[in-house]
């Protein structure tokens, strides 16, 4: 063997070796990953004092909470589904309280479940996720959820002056769970696509509004409305158990395909050996400024002077970062920075070896 057959021959054993490690570190995190517990809250909407819509004289509050429990009964058999309930019980827990249970418990997906009531003979479900977007008729949808805001003690220093009745307040709540937008998305679609398809509901699709419920997570969330209790014949379906069994399989098959494709698609690399070059916990600080579809150019003119902005393209839309640091003492000036500037909705996100993490949580790290 010459001299060039012998170096072909040890690069093909050194790649072979190489290979033959990814895949032992491949599988070994898959396995990591496939027994992780993912945690599922599911918020049955109003409650207690707050019986939500009054539809043909049904409540809300209790098919809601029905189908909250049925939900979490499929997903209980899941061995590796938590379930976490805001409420088991004809309770009213304030709206901020849904958010910090599902904070506290960092928690994988937020489910609020819910039904609707309109003027008119509408029928149907729909899915929403957070958004800065939302034509008229979502906007008086987002309202009435809020609504509940009133009911609860000391709401204007809770909620910093939002009025859940006014137009204005609504549109101008900050992004602070675009971070998980696409994910809740996918989420939406699942749910909305067992709706239409598998169960034949009229179909009011996946769309984006400012339920306070939504904005007080930090993980994918979405809102579910289930169907009109104004209307007389889906208000019966969603009051009967058959129309509640339906209606919660649907989204527990939907939840159950959401963790199957994070189980496919995530990969824990902080357990790579530290030869190989990959620091664990690397902690980042950000504070998002823009949010959108456009893609607009960086430049310090674009964004009131601000210098060094960052763009990250998720999904269909473009995040824009500001102050991008390691140090949280550096990122809470970027924060006051950029609100002098006038981004008042600014606010400040956390990433941990690239994943989006809670910065209260980060920030606890030596």
């Amino acid at each position: 063997m010459n001299f060039l057959q012998t170096h072909k021959f040890n690069t093909k054993l050194k790649n072979l070796f190489f290979l033959g490690f990814s895949l032992v570190v491949f599988f070994s995190l898959s396995t990591v990953n496939a027994q992780k517990k993912y945690t599922i809250v599911l918020d049955a909407g109003h409650g207690g004092k707050d019986p939500g819509n009054l539809g043909n004289g049904y409540k809300e509050k209790n098919i809601a909470l029905k189908v909250a429990l049925e939900v979490g009964n499929q997903l209980h058999k899941e061995k590796d589904i938590k379930v976490i309930y805001t409420r088991k019980k004809d309770v009213y827990p304030e709206l901020w309280k849904r958010g910090e249970i599902a904070n506290n418990a960092k928690a994988d997906l937020f489910v609020s479940i819910h039904c609707d009531s309109h003027t008119s003979n509408a029928y149907g479900a729909g899915t929403f996720v957070l958004g800065l977007r939302g034509n008229k008729k979502n906007l008086e949808i987002a309202k009435r959820e809020n609504a509940s805001i009133l009911l609860e003690d000391n709401y204007e220093k809770r909620y910093k002056g939002f009025d859940p009745n006014s137009a204005e307040s609504v549109i101008g709540l900050s992004l602070l769970q675009e971070e998980n937008l696409d994910k809740s998305l996918e989420l939406a679609s699942l749910i909305q696509n067992n709706f239409a398809y598998k169960l034949k509901r009229n179909n009011r699709k996946v769309k984006q509004d400012n339920f306070q419920v939504l904005r007080e997570t930090i993980m994918p969330s979405v809102l579910v409305e289930l169907g009109f209790l104004t209307n007389k014949k889906e208000g019966r379906f969603l009051n009967s158990k058959k129309g509640q069994q339906q209606m919660a399989k649907a989204i527990a098959d939907a939840v159950k395909n959401y963790v199957r494709n994070l189980k496919l698609n995530t990969v824990f690399t902080n357990e790579i050996l530290d030869d190989y070059n990959v620091v664990k916990d690397v902690v980042e600080f950000k504070i998002q400024i823009a949010s959108g579809k456009n893609k607009i150019p960086t430049k310090p003119y674009n964004f009131k002077g601000l210098n060094n902005v960052q763009r990250v393209k998720i999904g269909s839309y473009y995040k824009y970062y500001y102050g991008v640091t390691s140090s949280y003492k550096a990122a809470l000036k970027s924060i006051k920075i950029a609100k002098q500037k006038g981004f008042k909705s600014a606010f400040m996100v956390a990433f941990k070896n690239g994943e989006k993490v809670s910065v209260k949580e980060v920030n606890k790290l030596p």
